[in-house]
């Protein structure tokens, strides 16, 4: 686990984090604040995200989905999947900040739809919003996988495994139970992953893995 300054506790240092991580142009800050906002008002018509993040938007979601982007720092065109996107977290923010191309897996169509109309409004020419469950998407090699609140972490890599190559990065944010759920996982995917420390949150955690998931690791321990 790599070492980790105090987690960022205001907006203000959420946002001075991001400027000094990323060095945002003045259209990725606009494009930043413009899908604040949108996420803000869709939120009154679906529930995207918990309503007592609102005030804390910008460390909770924001810098929380910006910090993914730098445990994967690889110049190039490789894909970016999202899986669970939902209100495009990390997904949106990782698209407005890098020119990666980024698919956004989602199930439910009001999301999707959400998903496409601020793309489109953004000009976020690099993102693909596929609207299926991810048993049903075609293989596509994934360079980066990431999921937020996507399923517990022996099913997401199970569901996953066959968009991973042998040089995918996998950013999982786990919360408090990264270390549980690893330790769960057969001891050849325990073997691909370390523990990083949120940036957001003290008690948060990622896991960051390198590798494929090969089928025939399935089931042994």
């Amino acid at each position: 686990m790599s070492d980790v300054s105090k987690p960022l506790e205001s907006e203000d240092a959420a946002r001075a984090w991001i400027g000094e991580a990323f060095a945002p142009t003045p259209d990725q800050w606009e494009k930043l604040d413009r899908f604040v906002a949108k996420l803000v008002a869709e939120n009154d018509r679906q529930n995207l995200i918990a309503a007592s993040t609102i005030p804390t938007m910008w460390v909770r979601h924001i810098a929380d989905s910006a910090q993914l982007l730098s445990f994967d720092t690889r110049d190039g065109d490789g894909l970016w999947i999202d899986l669970g996107s939902g209100a495009g977290l990390p997904g949106l923010v990782i698209a407005i900040l890098s020119s990666r191309p980024m698919l956004l897996v989602e199930s439910r169509k009001r999301r999707c739809d959400f998903l496409r109309t601020v793309a489109a409004e953004l000009g976020l020419a690099n993102v693909e919003v596929v609207e299926a469950p991810l048993e049903r998407i075609e293989i596509r090699p994934g360079a980066t996988i990431s999921a937020r609140a996507f399923a517990p972490l022996d099913k997401l890599l199970d569901l996953s495994a066959r968009f991973s190559t042998e040089s995918t990065r996998w950013l999982l944010p786990k919360g408090r139970n990264a270390v549980k759920e690893l330790a769960l996982l057969p001891q050849p995917w325990q073997r691909m992953f370390h523990v990083e420390q949120s940036r957001t949150d003290a008690e948060s955690q990622i896991l960051v893995g390198s590798g494929k998931i090969a089928a025939k690791q399935r089931g042994k321990r």
